[in-house]
This record gives C-alpha cells, structure tokens and sequence, in this order.
C-alpha cells in the first residue's frame, strides 16, 4: 500500500471516530468514566512491576495535569523517560532498575495518551509539546539531564533537541517513530491500526506479534493495561503530525545521541540509522538482533547495558 494512501486512509477513518455521537464524559483520551476507571486499575497493577520504590506525582501545566513517576537516589543525574504510543510510563518495567540505580527517574506520562496526564486544552502541536515539557523540566529544576525515549516519545525528545536552548545532555532513542524516515513497513503496522478502530483480544495478539518478536516475555499484568488503553482510548490522528527531522533539524542536534533499533522492526530499518549517522554530529547507532519495535522487552538485557553504557 502506497504511504500516502495510508495516511490519507488513516486520516479518514480517525476522523470518523471523532465525529461520532458526544458522549457525556468530558475526557481528552477516554470515552467514559467506568473505562477510565478501569484502565487506571490496571495501570495501577502494571505499575507495580518496576519493583523498586516510587513516588507519583501530578503537576499542573499550562495544558493541563502531568504524571510523573519519581525513582532512584536524589543525588543521582536527572533522567527523563518519554514512553511509547498507548505504552505509559508502567512500559518501563524492564528496564527501570538499571536505569534508576544511578539515576534519578522522571517518568512523564504524555498528555494525549492512555495514562495518568491529563489533557484540557485543545490537541497539542509541536510548540505546544516543547512548552509542556519545558515547564515540567523547570518544576523539577532540571539541567544538564539525560532523556531515554521510546517510539513517539523518540519523535519527542529529538523536537526538544532541535530546540536551540535546552538543558539536555545525552538522549538514547529507542526506535524513535517518524523521526529519521516515516513508518518503514506500512502494511504489516496496520493491525495496530485496525486494533485501535475494532479492538478484540484476537487483534491484539496480531499486534504483539507484529510489534515483537518475544511477545511471551511481556508480563500478562503490562499486556492487559495495554490492551485496555488501545480498547477505551478514543482515536486521535497526532501521529500524522509527525513528520521525519530535516537534515538542518538533526544537524542542529548537538547532543550525544545513542539511537537503538530491533533487526524486526516494522517501524525502522538501516535507513533510519543511516540517516541517523549521516546527520547527527555525536551520533551512534546500533541494530539489536532477534528484536522488534519493543526492543526494550524483547532483548530487555542487551538494551539495558547498552542504554547504561553510553549513559554512564
């Protein structure tokens, strides 16, 4: 299927969905109170599964209320994590002990997504993203402080970078969504579509495995909220937002930058990180075998030293 016959589709059927009856819960992601309710037990549940102790905290932006999920030794360096799309910040739990025990943890739910940020305002843009953020990385004080981003939270933190005064130091994108190039295997990605227009069990399984090549090693307790936050999340077209970075925009990137992709990606290729070294100034790129677009739980071991290796 031609690219640009799929994002045309994409567009009309999201449209469809936001056209369809008004429902008498005000909410930016879910449809009602009882599925919203819902989806925040199982969060609550999936959450538990960092094993580490936490704290939960919820500030107020100019967009409206942020979560953020606090973790590791205060005199540690600031560490951010921007989740993937629908994945929260519970997706971490794979990663987050190596991760925080030198670090101290940021995790920030995004406001348009399944989680626990809640959005007033109307659907952010680009600008408004790099106010959001900023705001809460001002709440925290934070400077020169490290990013570890995942998908759609990979296309975040690379506009933050592009930003000419940011605080950042050192950012790992994990297979950052439209960042370098757009969705590399068009086809085999709309089951995620599909799933998010016509949820059921049998979609979902269709879509992990698209998605990872070990979906067995996703904890059952993480599987359910996420199947919950593709089930009651009301369909938003943002991700046709999310155009690739211009050559000028990644060269403008001054940071270190590790980008990390699975050799079973639907959503990269060598592409991506060809143009990943070709354009970023202190860029490093890596291919992880036997891993798929949720490389951070398929090959949680391999990541975790990369990511602390170049962190460290």
């Amino acid at each position: 299927m031609p690219k640009i016959y799929f994002r045309i589709l994409l567009l009309i059927l999201l449209t469809g969905c936001a056209s369809t009856k008004k429902a008498k819960f005000e909410d930016y992601v879910f449809k009602t109170k009882s599925e919203k309710t819902a989806y925040i037990k199982s969060y609550d549940k999936a959450l538990k599964l960092w094993d580490i102790p936490y704290t939960e905290e919820d500030i107020r932006t100019t967009y409206g209320t942020a979560h953020v999920i606090m973790a590791g030794p205060k005199n540690g360096k600031d560490l951010v994590l921007l989740h993937g799309m629908d994945a929260s910040s519970t997706m971490w739990y794979p990663n987050i002990k190596p991760l925080a025990k030198n670090h101290r943890i940021y995790a920030i739910d995004f406001m348009m997504e399944p989680g626990k940020s809640t959005l007033i305002s109307k659907p952010l843009s680009s600008e408004d993203i790099v106010i959001l953020y900023n705001e809460i990385f001002d709440h925290y004080k934070l400077k020169k402080f490290d990013i570890v981003a995942a998908s759609r939270g990979g296309w975040i933190a690379t506009l933050l970078a592009t930003e000419k005064r940011n605080s950042i130091d050192k950012i790992v994108l994990l297979s950052p969504a439209q960042t370098f190039k757009f969705i590399d295997k068009v086809g085999k990605t709309t089951s995620a579509l599909m799933l998010k227009l016509f949820p059921s069990e049998k979609k979902f399984g269709k879509t992990l495995t698209t998605f990872s090549t070990h979906p067995e090693k996703i904890s059952p307790v993480y599987k359910r909220q996420f199947y919950l936050a593709n089930k009651y999340a009301k369909s938003n077209s943002s991700m046709l937002k999310m155009h690739p970075f211009s050559d000028d925009e990644l060269k403008s990137i001054t940071n270190p930058v590790l980008v990390l992709i699975g050799d079973h990606d639907v959503i990269n290729s060598e592409e991506s990180l060809e143009r990943a070294n070709k354009y970023l100034i202190k860029g490093k790129t890596q291919i992880i075998k036997d891993a798929g677009h949720f490389l951070s739980i398929d090959q949680s071991k391999v990541v975790n030293n990369a990511m602390i290796d170049f962190l460290e």
